[in-house]
């Protein structure tokens, strides 16, 4: 494995948590839980993303699919969820 791909993984990681600090900063201003649950959903995405460096950098011979997939499930599952029942 090149240098490349592992640096790409943990910023993926990187872009998720950000992502998730700048929506729980716009929920602090303005107080719209859309925003909360979106930055709920982007723990999930980093952790997914957490999981996939950790499956193919850091333990290549245990297979961890079942579990990023079910943290991508869990973060579409938190939009899913917001977008249905807390949009005004």
């Amino acid at each position: 494995m090149h240098f490349f791909e592992p640096t790409v993984y943990i910023l993926c990681v990187l872009t998720s948590l950000v992502a998730m600090w700048l929506l729980l900063r716009g929920y602090r201003q303005n107080g719209s839980r859309l925003l909360l649950w979106s930055a709920a959903a982007f723990v999930a995405f980093a952790l997914n993303n957490l999981l996939l460096f950790a499956d193919l950098v850091l333990l290549p011979d245990i297979d961890l699919r079942a579990l990023r997939t079910a943290t991508a499930f869990a973060g579409v599952a938190i939009l899913l969820y917001a977008f249905i029942w807390e949009i005004d």
